[in-house]
């Protein structure tokens, strides 16, 4: 089912229909979302989420259908964080003007499959703005930011999960994901993960494992990801779905994994609050106290979403033309 921009726009209504919150975000600042996606420690999970989002041969066909991906992959890695923390961190008005431009950039990414991988046969259309590959998408960022939590931060208690994933399913609205289409709590979420992992939905594809291959070896972004982070990586994925990546963990990277987990922590724990948290929190903590954001918060800003600042709204309130 492809989400109209008439459901497209429901979700939205919802999300604005929502009580006011401190700072007029999405979420309060007391969530337990803003908790988790304050954390630097989630970049441990970007590689992992990456994978799983390719592993789902709609996406992965998405991506290598645009050929500017790899011209600028930095530029891309920052429109993805810069979307994310602006739908996290920024004002409602914020996060529903960078839902839009989400939205008309999936509804461009409509093409044929070139070859067959899993249930979906060579020819077959593909478009971004399905209902079941925007809620594969959105489980990736929510599972692996709890799994990455969890290496660097004191685990959520059960209540927490849950009430996480009650903020997460709001999150999902701005995707254009209804809420009928979501498990209803944090257990079913997980088994409708732990499903899909393991379904052939799932079926890393020739494209797949070629974008993989040119992130995680440099080529795509001239500098490769430490030896360290590709084997967490990898030992972070299911491994069946690791085997399709081609991708390595013998004894020599179990070692590198098991290293990483022993003295990130260690590190992670004597950082100060400015390197631990990432900027669109700091921007958006300035926001909250009235204050202007800080220089050192713009040059963080630069590092995580390639902008000092999170995206202007630019009139989101109001529903566009075609509302």
């Amino acid at each position: 089912m492809i989400v109209s921009e008439a459901d497209f726009e429901r979700c939205l209504d919802e999300v604005l229909s929502s009580a006011a919150v401190a700072g007029d975000g999405v979420l309060d600042p007391d969530s337990v979302m803003w908790r988790v996606h304050r954390e630097a420690a989630l970049f441990l999970g970007a590689g992992r989420a990456l994978l799983l989002q390719l592993a789902h041969p709609w996406v992965s066909a998405g991506i290598a259908a645009q050929s500017k991906v790899f011209a600028d992959p930095l530029g891309r890695f920052h429109r993805t964080f810069s979307i994310v923390y602006t739908m996290v961190f920024g004002t409602r008005e914020q996060a529903i003007a960078v839902a839009r431009r989400l939205y008309r950039r999936h509804a461009a990414v409509d093409g044929a499959m070139t070859e067959t991988a899993g249930p979906f046969a060579a020819g077959s259309r593909f478009r971004a703005n399905d209902v079941e590959a925007l809620r594969w998408v959105h489980a990736t960022l929510v599972e692996t930011a709890m799994m990455s939590y969890g290496l660097l931060c004191p685990p959520l208690a059960e209540v927490e999960r849950e009430q996480y994933w009650r903020e997460a399913m709001r999150f999902a609205r701005l995707f254009g994901v209804p809420h009928d289409v979501l498990p209803p709590d944090w257990g079913s979420f997980k088994n409708y993960a732990a499903e899909m992992m393991e379904s052939e939905t799932l079926t890393v594809s020739a494209a797949a494992r070629d974008i993989a291959q040119r992130i995680f070896s440099g080529e795509a972004t001239l500098i490769g990801p430490p030896r360290w982070f590709t084997a967490l990586t990898a030992e972070m994925l299911p491994e069946r779905l690791r085997l399709a990546f081609d991708l390595r963990y013998g004894e020599r990277e179990r070692r590198s994994a098991a290293r990483a987990r022993a003295w990130l922590p260690q590190i992670y724990a004597v950082l100060p609050e400015k390197l631990r948290t990432v900027g669109p929190y700091q921007e958006a903590m300035a926001r909250i106290r009235g204050e202007p954001c800080p220089a050192i918060t713009r040059l963080l800003n630069r590092a995580w979403i390639g902008q000092p600042l999170m995206p202007a709204a630019r009139g989101a309130v109001q529903r566009n033309a075609h509302g």
